[in-house]
């Protein structure tokens, strides 16, 4: 809470030096509620094992239809624009069905690995300590790595040009945001020097080929 404070201290300074009040004040709202934000997550990673089985489904239900909509719009975008299918018809099942295999394997890899600790992919029950096991030793978040696949591997199926060169994109971009900004700072203050260091090691999404 500390932390919290400060963070909205400093921010008040700045608004008080502000050339233009409107934007810095744009500015601090958001630096407040993702102070508050980062506060909440670690409060109920931490908190009572009944509350975060209680809101851990409720975020699991969230990010599972805020993905479905990226498929839904951007099948529906190739409507509008009438765009041309990505591929043959007879292709998109012999490179899409290998894509859509990897990535069920990492996500059911990345739950089992999780579910051993007794946690869960879902930032609000996490587990209890670091996992650097099973897929997590080559990467820091392999269950959005295996989502991320299964994006481009129903892009594939479908024939979706805006699937695979837009909306997929633009869902890495989003959760890569939302990851250095709120859960990585979360894990930072509940985890400490250990996921600094291992955060200095790991990749976040692809494994390094070195």
């Amino acid at each position: 809470m500390r932390q919290l404070g400060d963070g909205l201290n400093g921010a008040g300074n700045i608004l008080s030096k502000c050339a233009r009040p409107f934007v810095c004040l744009i500015w601090v709202s958001m630096v407040s509620l993702k102070a508050k934000w980062i506060d909440f997550l670690y409060r109920v990673a931490t908190g009572s094992r009944e509350f975060r089985n209680l809101i851990t489904p409720i975020g699991a239900i969230f990010y599972g239809v805020f993905t479905a909509l990226f498929v839904v719009v951007a099948l529906q975008v190739d409507k509008w624009l009438k765009l041309p299918k990505l591929l043959p018809e007879t292709l998109n099942l012999i490179i899409s069905l290998p894509i859509l295999s990897l990535a069920f394997f990492m996500m059911g890899w990345s739950v089992f690995s999780f579910l051993k600790v007794k946690g869960t992919p879902v930032p609000f029950s996490p587990p209890p300590k670091l996992v650097t096991t099973g897929p997590y030793a080559y990467v820091r978040n392999p269950m959005l790595t295996g989502v991320f696949l299964l994006l481009f591997g129903l892009g594939a199926f479908f024939r979706s040009l805006s699937l695979v060169f837009l909306f997929t994109p633009l869902f890495i971009f989003i959760n890569a945001w939302e990851l250095k900004a709120i859960e990585e700072p979360e894990l930072e203050k509940r985890l400490g020097a250990e996921y600094v260091e291992y955060k200095k090691q790991t990749p976040m999404f692809f494994p390094s080929l070195k």
